[in-house]
């Protein structure tokens, strides 16, 4: 038994050799010793475009974020080249009378990505544009894909996956980023880029891109989520329960010619991000979705978190995990942040 009266006036006495506060003790050898480190060139910017002019849709599951019209979102994009994001990546909000069973609007080289990519491209020629290569905002039900007899066909989805990557490349677009999940589709993409003598655009693949609720904010952006109704996208998305499978699908999609590629969503899948990096050791990045932005800006606005301090947190817990670079919606704030540092 410890007799307390004589423990009372007692010091526990240490002497460890190693005292690993000593590193901890000032700014100065803190930042002398950090492993990781966010910089500016980490961050990539997604933004939602929409038809009009002098237009800005606020959408509300996804605070501070809008749906803009060429002429504003040319606007922001000047301002996030100047604060030295590296790029963006564009993500239509097609006009419900343009939306097909085929998805058709996909592949016009007139649609609203192929004109956002021209007017970026001659205002704002040094940033870099990422296209998302994808039919769910142009299909009627809200699929990635060609549905047949109820079922998402991935064969013939490819060949209008290719068609829509070779317009997006012809109006100016740097990287081809195709987050459909069908089989075999970046072998395609890059021979038919190739073919068509844009051997130069990069493949950015959604390697590992999971069947998550946490998309929920961005389907309301691209207005998907009621094409889509109560169906799911199980059929060709990852299971999330599965860690092993996304290096099967990175090995796949690298061997046919991915340039870098991804995982989505970011902070729930870090533990992919880090083995994804690991085994392959090419560019990784990670895309922290609309509904991780949500719960953040939400946790914030009730004054439950620090918004500054958990932005860059979050940011700085994709490159612990070895992401090359980050999608995320916060990329203006977090430069501006940054830049205050």
């Amino acid at each position: 038994m410890i007799n307390n009266k004589n423990e009372t006036n007692k010091h526990i006495h240490i002497s460890p050799i190693a005292r690993p506060r000593r590193l901890r003790v000032s700014p100065w050898i803190r930042n002398m010793i950090s492993e990781h480190r966010v910089t500016v060139n980490d961050l990539i910017w997604p933004v939602f475009i929409q038809e009009g002019k002098n237009l800005r849709t606020p959408i509300a599951s996804m605070p501070g974020v809008e749906r803009l019209s060429i002429d504003l979102l040319t606007l922001a994009v000047k301002e996030a080249r100047d604060l030295g994001i590296p790029a963006i990546a564009l993500f239509p909000a097609t006009p419900t009378n343009l939306k097909t069973q085929d998805g058709e609007e996909a592949f016009n080289p007139e649609n609203l990505v192929c004109r956002t990519i021209r007017a970026i491209k001659s205002a704002v020629p040094d940033i870099g544009i990422i296209c998302d290569v994808a039919l769910d905002p142009y299909t009627s039900h809200g699929q990635d894909g060609l549905v047949r007899n109820g079922i998402v066909v991935n064969d013939e989805t490819v060949e209008v996956l290719c068609k829509q990557s070779v317009v997006q490349a012809q109006a100016g677009c740097d990287v081809i980023a195709p987050s459909d999940m069908m089989d075999g589709r970046v072998g395609a993409i890059r021979k038919a880029l190739d073919n068509a003598g844009f051997s130069h655009v990069a493949i950015l693949s959604y390697a590992a891109k999971y069947a998550s609720a946490f998309y929920g904010p961005f389907r309301d952006a691209v207005g998907s989520a009621n094409n889509l109704g109560k169906s799911d996208k199980k059929t060709y998305q990852m299971d999330p329960s599965n860690s092993s499978e996304a290096l099967r699908e990175v090995a796949l999609d690298i061997a046919e010619g991915a340039d870098m590629v991804m995982v989505k969503p970011g902070m729930p899948y870090l533990d992919v991000v880090a083995r994804v990096k690991e085994a392959f050791k090419v560019p990784t990045f990670a895309y922290q979705v609309s509904g991780e932005y949500a719960m953040l800006c939400a946790a914030a606005a009730n004054g439950w978190l620090e918004r500054e301090k958990v932005i860059l947190e979050s940011l700085l817990s994709f490159k612990r995990a070895g992401a090359d670079g980050v999608l995320t919606y916060f990329a203006v704030e977090a430069a501006k942040l940054l830049k205050a540092q």
